[in-house]
């Protein structure tokens, strides 16, 4: 672990003996340490270094743990910040006030330092969960209030079914499994925010159940909880190397129980809800860095788009006009597959990724061929490690003003359309070009069309085509083609369009829509 990998750990507590002990281990186990002997001192530090995991003493003379935590997650800074309370309380109402409190776990005095070393494991590891996670999952699912699903897996009906009971008595939505077959494919079938598995199972147990959802690419990342006995708290750690979030003890009482899970739920809701609140923040100020501000001039054409991000927030859409020289421009309009993985921070990082290099591109291009363009961009691509796993549509447009001619290819994108002035027909044009990032060669290729006067091009991303209505029915291609046809004697093609679609889908996007029109003159 390299010194800006290492974690930060903060211990409060009035007995300095305590203090030492906890800080003499973790600096053993690589955690930058720093102590606090109150209240006071505890602030101080919170707001000068970079703190991941607090360790706090209930029993203190300046202001007790409880009241601590509770001022702590006042600040939205720290409302996901890990709090461990350590006290030699350790009554059941103890734990759940210690959680009523916010906190997120407790260790009992006297304590076992491996204990200690355990937990802190778990909810660093939670934590970077969350960061990962929260971002993941649909932003649409952020906006709802529908109750947390939990998945529990289980062989033990009767214990199974008592915290089911009272999980749903807390206002979740639990289903159970007795084996971890019948769990994954509850799992996939409805997406839980959080998974709770028995160690102890026959045929598959606990540790093989987790592997086969970290082999899973839609459910690795979901949280994920050991329920365990005491006697088996060793093999928690082999549980921490697979990326478990936390365990909880079986003789711990229903609920505990519920008060842990309610704790894991509420800090990944704060996380969701912080997510949506910086990007709404952001917005503004980063949306001119993926789609222009205004439509580009360029003579002999006429080019316009229209972009609405899904729910005001930007994502995986951009778009981008480049002009070559006098007679020559580049019209981009790219989707980076955000939506389906709901990785909104990574799709707009790498939308501007991704638009950054085919400006390096555009820049040294000696020929005007997007086939070419498209390839270099997919060379970068494929060859950064970072971004090897994420895949993007691409539609590049090469325009002419003097030729009159343009150039297109796509990488994985929807087909273009092409509208005929003299025939009043509008032809779908496909590339067999592969999703940028896929493939070291992406077989691209130039598809020249002659841009008569009148004629129209229109570049789409998947939100056009698959936005619904209240029936369930998609907008779809053809639909796009009919209102195009319906509109092109209009003064204004393009918001013509935009009407007729927003009345189709009553305004209720399901994705970021993009729509580039391009007339000749």
């Amino acid at each position: 672990m390299t010194g800006q990998d290492k974690k930060s750990i903060l211990i409060i507590d009035d007995d300095v003996t305590i203090r030492k002990l906890i800080s003499y281990h973790l600096t053993n186990n690589n955690y930058v340490v720093f102590e606090a002997e109150g209240a006071s001192r505890a602030f101080e530090k919170l707001n000068e270094e970079k703190i991941d995991l607090v360790l706090c003493d209930v029993t203190m003379d300046e202001m007790d743990g409880f009241t601590f935590c509770q001022k702590v997650r006042e600040n939205e800074n720290f409302r996901v910040l890990p709090f461990v309370f350590v006290t030699a309380k350790n009554s059941i109402e103890d734990k759940s006030k210690a959680m009523e409190a916010g906190g997120d776990d407790i260790i009992s005095k006297p304590f076992d330092i491996q204990d200690v070393l355990i937990k802190v494991q778990a909810l660093i590891r939670r934590s970077e969960i969350y960061k990962v996670y929260g971002t993941k999952k649909n932003l649409e699912q952020s906006f709802s209030e529908s109750a947390a699903k939990i998945l529990l897996v289980d062989d033990d009906f009767s214990l199974a079914k008592l915290f089911q009971y009272n999980l749903n008595k807390a206002g979740f939505e639990c289903e159970i499994a007795d084996n971890a077959e019948k769990g994954l494919k509850l799992a996939k079938k409805s997406a839980p925010d959080l998974i709770i598995s028995d160690i102890m199972m026959p045929a598959v147990d606990g540790f093989q159940f987790r592997r086969m959802l970290l082999a899973d690419r839609e459910l690795r990342a979901i949280p994920f909880v050991f329920l365990t006995s005491k006697g088996e708290e060793d093999d928690i750690l082999d549980g921490y190397n697979l990326g478990i979030t936390d365990y909880v003890l079986k003789t711990a009482g229903p609920r505990v129980v519920v008060a842990k899970v309610s704790a894991v739920i509420k800090s990944l809701g704060k996380e969701r809800q912080k997510v949506v609140t910086e990007l709404h923040q952001a917005a503004d100020s980063l949306r001119v860095k993926v789609v222009p501000d205004s439509n580009p001039q360029f003579d002999g054409y006429e080019i316009k788009h229209w972009h609405q991000p899904f729910h005001g927030i930007p994502g995986g859409d951009f778009i981008d006009y480049f002009k070559m020289d006098d007679n020559n421009i580049a019209v981009v309009l790219g989707d980076v597959m955000g939506k389906k993985w709901g990785a909104w921070y990574f799709a707009f990082a790498y939308a501007g990724y991704v638009r950054s290099a085919l400006r390096v591109v555009l820049q040294t291009a000696k020929e005007f061929s997007p086939s070419e363009i498209l390839q270099q961009v997919n060379n970068s691509v494929y060859q950064d490690a970072k971004v090897s796993e994420v895949f993007a549509t691409l539609s590049v447009v090469v325009l002419n003003n003097k030729t009159k001619l343009a150039k297109y290819t796509g990488a994985g994108d929807l087909p273009i359309l092409h509208m005929d002035s003299q025939t009043g027909e509008v032809e779908k044009v496909k590339s067999k070009g592969l999703l940028l990032g896929f493939s070291a060669q992406g077989n691209y290729e130039d598809i020249t069309l002659n841009m008569a006067q009148g004629d129209y091009l229109f570049l789409v991303t998947d939100g056009i085509i698959e936005s619904r209505n209240s029936e369930g029915e998609q907008f779809g291609s053809d639909r796009l083609k009919e209102t195009i046809k319906k509109y092109y004697n209009s003064d204004d093609l393009l918001f013509n369009i935009k009407k007729e679609f927003s009345s189709f889908t009553s305004e209720k996007f399901e994705d970021d829509i993009s729509l580039i029109s391009i007339k000749s003159f």
